[in-house]
């Protein structure tokens, strides 16, 4: 048989264009539309609930005639909750020391933290009288946070209730 040279080389031919699908639309990350809010009063129906749960240490304790509420803007992060001590220059960012002081609240009781997506969670400092949401009878786990959703009611000392909004902004 006579020697017959290789053939010369040539690249694989390409595979034929394939179109592909669509991108998937890209998942619509959560975000707080506005600026979150606080209004933080007191509340019969929690009171009573306490007062039912309680030892004979709170028989005395009587819901205050009148409460102003407070509304705070929820920003920078993180919020204290708590009652000021008289010994020291600081003041938590929402202070339950102010008359009439609700004696169930501690000088560090529960901080709301906000979330990389720009909602808020509470965090109980490991309170004396714990820190329950939406009317629970038991309180949450101290130092975890517990995500809050708009609406949600955080209560705090003997009739002490946080209501967290979400802005609409």
């Amino acid at each position: 048989a006579a020697y017959e040279p290789p053939a010369p080389y040539e690249p694989p031919a390409p595979a034929p264009y394939e179109t592909s699908a669509p991108a998937p639309a890209p998942v619509p990350v959560p975000r707080a539309f506005g600026p979150w809010t606080a209004t933080i009063g007191p509340d019969r129906a929690y009171f009573t609930a306490m007062m039912q749960r309680s030892g004979p240490e709170a028989a005395g304790l009587d819901l205050p005639a009148y409460v102003p509420e407070q509304h705070l803007t929820l920003s920078g992060g993180q919020i204290t909750i708590g009652r000021r001590r008289a010994s020291s220059p600081e003041s938590p960012d929402i202070d339950l020391s102010v008359p009439p002081e609700d004696p169930g609240v501690s000088h560090r009781h529960a901080v709301l933290v906000q979330q990389p997506d720009g909602s808020w969670a509470v965090v109980d400092q490991n309170s004396t009288n714990g820190t329950t949401i939406n009317g629970a009878e038991d309180p949450i786990q101290p130092y975890v946070p517990v995500p809050l959703s708009d609406g949600d009611r955080v209560h705090v000392g003997a009739w002490t209730t946080i209501t967290v909004r979400r802005g609409q902004g």
